[in-house]
């Protein structure tokens, strides 16, 4: 979406009129560390059984799995962990592992990148199998890698990766739409960055009454307004709002993010509402976890959608401006002691 030709604004409950703004600036997106590459040499600093390297051959790779410390009692060399990582991908190898003939091991999918030439000795790699570190793998279990986030999980080595892929402990994506932002982390780390980084307009309170304006909207067909974030029930919400194609005809459409856990989201629902000239057209549904893509949760069409000619319909005036009114509402189910659901409004 083209960001530079918005024109975008977002209030808060107040019911004021602003007029148009140009477009908001792009603001600095943080990018995560790079992974450093595996390299032999690499000194022991994971938390991870720890092995000697062993030097050279098949054979050798099977003495530094097995063997323990070093010569005079002195630390081990490396870690299992470090020798199951592809020294191209820094991925973790699973069988088949292939190796050179001087014993440098690579993964199968990087061994196809490398046109079976070794990218540690440059010797070509045939088809020999590692088969000492292939049974080690088999027998290891280790810890999610997102423990140092709070996951207490340990898995066998061949489960591990299909875990982490689901991992509840995982890092979110930047939910910020307009542009694509690198920066994951935990809730606490993304609400900091969406205020400071992004700049996007944070509210209190489970209500909302919001006012988006734009001057030539028939000169726009895509275009992304500025996200807003609220905070209530101990939770963030972002609120989206878009103007894109719907086949052949323009539509806004404006839905919720629940930023936290899809099974965390079900524990919520919101409306939205817009209105005018004695009409009006009513949302109600779950919020989305952004661990869906703005862009997912909007092909879905799960939200709010208004044809253009209708938004202007509902600004007044003569329908050549945008001034769109969303009021919403954010609640919590709560089952009272008779056992029905009652709605729960925050204060």
């Amino acid at each position: 979406m083209d960001m530079d030709s918005v024109e975008c604004l977002s209030l808060p409950d107040a019911a004021m009129d602003v007029d148009d703004v140009d477009g908001h600036p792009h603001h600095a997106h943080l990018g995560l560390p790079l992974h450093p590459a595996h390299l032999p040499s690499a000194g022991a600093g994971r938390a991870f059984p720890k092995v000697n390297a062993g030097a050279g051959g098949a054979g050798a790779a099977g003495a530094g799995v097995a063997g323990a410390a070093g010569a005079g009692g002195g630390p081990p060399a490396t870690s299992v962990h470090e020798l199951l990582e592809c020294p191209v991908c820094t991925n973790s190898m699973f069988p088949p592992i292939h190796q050179c003939q001087n014993g440098h091991t690579l993964c199968s999918t990087c061994k196809a990148r490398v046109h079976n030439r070794c990218p540690t000795c440059r010797q070509e790699l045939g088809d020999i199998r590692c088969l000492a570190l292939e049974k080690v793998a088999e027998s290891l279990e280790l810890p999610c890698k997102y423990c140092s986030l709070g996951c207490p999980e340990i898995f066998p080595y061949y489960s591990k990766i299909k875990h982490e892929a689901q991992c509840s402990f995982r890092p979110y994506n930047c939910p910020y739409a307009g542009s694509e932002c690198a920066v994951a982390g935990d809730i606490p780390f993304l609400v900091a960055h969406l205020r400071d980084d992004h700049k996007v307009d944070m509210h209190s309170g489970c209500t909302f009454n919001h006012r988006y304006v734009k001057s030539n909207p028939r000169e726009v067909e895509n275009a992304t307004w500025m996200l807003t974030v609220f905070h209530c029930f101990g939770q963030y919400f972002c609120l989206h709002f878009e103007a894109f194609q719907l086949g052949m005809a323009p539509v806004y459409m404006a839905f919720l993010r629940f930023m936290g856990d899809e099974n965390e989201a079900r524990n919520y629902t919101y409306s939205l509402e817009v209105g005018g000239n004695g009409r009006k057209m009513v949302w109600e549904g779950t919020p989305r976890s952004i661990r869906d893509s703005h862009r997912k949760v909007r092909d879905s069409h799960d939200g709010l959608i208004i044809q253009r000619n209708m938004a202007l319909f509902f600004s007044g005036g003569d329908r050549k401006e945008l001034k769109l009114r969303v009021t919403g509402r954010i609640w919590k189910e709560q089952t009272n002691p008779d056992g029905a659901c009652i709605p729960n409004l925050c204060s």
